[in-house]
């Protein structure tokens, strides 16, 4: 019988070498040499967090590659046979659900509030369920879960599995440094930081990924972290542009100062669209819920199916924009006349992203949700006919919308779109934006979708049901 494949078997040699490598009298030696000459303990206990900095931005580069490359198979499959979705959907929507389900359940879904619940759980007596859902293991199976999914032409992103990625990697870099007597790092201080540094560089946004650390990965006051993130955000974001270069993840859209007669869209655009995102997160949940009705594995594994078959049709109905990441409808509708998509193109990004999520695999949630939010702000400006070179900005307020409705984190979004397109004259635009939706979206959920997600991940550890914690929504 062939050996079952297990990812944590390299994470354990890994360890055991490392265990003989720190006993070995080099190592003491080389130790005794860094304290002999006097270097700076400041430059020691941030060691182990330059080098996963380093690894995090190589990674998201690679990560964004292999994106790239799967998400172009997955049209070019659409554009060999409008039928081969059909079979093609199915199939890796039920790939991409099993290797979560057999091999890391905590691996599913975005992986942002999986961050959470390690964060919270660091340095506490239950900081042994870190390890659940940070790890080599997760790391694997969250980059090869999410790569089938998008083959399926499914609706997912990569930044908030860049997230989890990026956590597992600074855990297990700290896991690898411990018993060093020169390191001083905390383990909480490395995964939050790690999350900061991912989403710097995932969007190419180091603000984005310092304020939304400030808003969502932590409560905690800043200053316990502020070197430590600062420091990882540089050298993250410095690694990914060495390869990327000095980009911006939506290029540099042509905005004008709204008229005060449109000053009213502005407001109304937001509101609805904040609302939307949080009906989004609402469905999602609904439908999680839904699949927890399903005991047999064989009619889970027809319920998965009957999802990617469900998408296949909305995506011959739809065509191209219900599939993939969303960036590439983003552009299309920031850099040419929006008024030329179908008036479909946003229930079908809205329901493509929806059945994706459902389906249980690895992906994420927030380039989907901008643009959902980007389809939904062109319709309203088409519908209302707001001039050309106005549309734009109403465009990018409701991005901001709809992504607050989805994470409730007002700022970070408003931040994120501002890196993504370098149009500062709108600051003022984004941040009201942001505020408005996170009211609005308050009156369909409380809390935010990582925040629901987080408590149940760490109610399944403390039930001791956490295999069957539904983390892939």
């Amino acid at each position: 019988m062939a050996k079952k494949f297990q990812p944590d078997i390299w994470e354990k040699r890994f360890l055991q070498f490392w265990k003989q490598v720190k006993t070995s009298s080099l190592f003491a030696f080389l130790e005794k040499k860094f304290h002999k000459n006097h270097l700076t303990k400041i430059s020691l206990d941030t060691l182990p967090l330059l080098v996963a900095s380093v690894l995090v931005g190589l990674m998201a580069v690679a990560y964004e590659r292999l994106f790239e490359i799967f998400e172009s198979i997955s049209l070019k499959i659409v554009d060999f046979s409008p039928y081969a979705l059909f079979i093609v959907s199915p199939l890796c929507f039920l790939g991409s659900w099993l290797m979560v389900t057999r091999l890391a359940p905590t691996a599913g879904g975005s992986g942002i509030p999986q961050l959470m619940a390690a964060a919270e759980l660091a340095e506490t007596p239950k900081s042994k369920w870190v390890d659940k859902l940070l790890s080599l293991r997760i790391i694997i199976v969250k980059i090869l879960s999410s790569l089938l999914m998008l083959t399926g032409g499914g609706a997912i992103g990569r930044e908030g599995p860049t997230l989890q990625i990026s956590g597992s990697v600074f855990q297990l870099i700290h896991r690898f440094a411990s018993g060093i007597s020169f390191n001083r790092v905390s383990q909480r201080v490395m995964i939050i930081t790690g999350g900061a540094s991912g989403l710097a560089a995932a969007f190419n946004t180091p603000l984005g990924g310092i304020v939304y650390v400030v808003e969502e990965l932590t409560k905690t006051h800043i200053g316990k972290f502020r070197t430590a993130i600062f420091t990882a955000v540089i050298i993250a974001g410095m690694t990914a542009q060495q390869f990327l270069g000095s980009y911006l993840y939506l290029g540099f859209p042509k905005i004008a100062t709204l008229p005060f007669n449109l000053i009213f869209w502005a407001i109304l655009i937001p509101l609805f669209s904040g609302f939307l995102g949080s009906w989004f997160t609402r469905l999602v949940l609904a439908l999680a819920e839904f699949r927890k009705r399903f005991n047999s594995p064989v009619s889970k594994i027809v319920f998965v199916l009957s999802l990617g078959l469900l998408f296949a049709f909305l995506v011959y109905f739809t065509g191209h924009q219900s599939m993939g990441t969303g960036k590439p409808l983003i552009n299309k509708i920031l850099f040419t006349n929006p008024e030329t998509l179908p008036w479909f193109t946003f229930p079908g990004r809205f329901l493509g992203s929806l059945i994706s999520f459902g389906a249980g695999g690895a992906g994420g949630i927030f380039a989907t949700s901008l643009s959902s939010g980007a389809a939904f702000g062109a319709l309203v400006a088409k519908i209302a006919d707001i001039p050309h070179q106005h549309e734009n900005l109403l465009i990018l307020l409701s991005m901001i919308g709809f992504l607050t409705g989805v994470t409730r984190s007002p700022f970070t979004s408003a931040i994120l779109v501002l890196e993504m397109t370098d149009r500062h004259s709108a600051i003022f635009y984004f941040l009201m934006a942001g505020l408005l939706s996170n009211l609005s979206a308050g009156l369909v959920l409380r809390k935010s979708f990582y925040e629901i997600q987080k408590q149940k991940i760490i109610l399944g550890f403390e039930t001791g049901d956490h295999k069957k914690v539904n983390t892939k929504e």
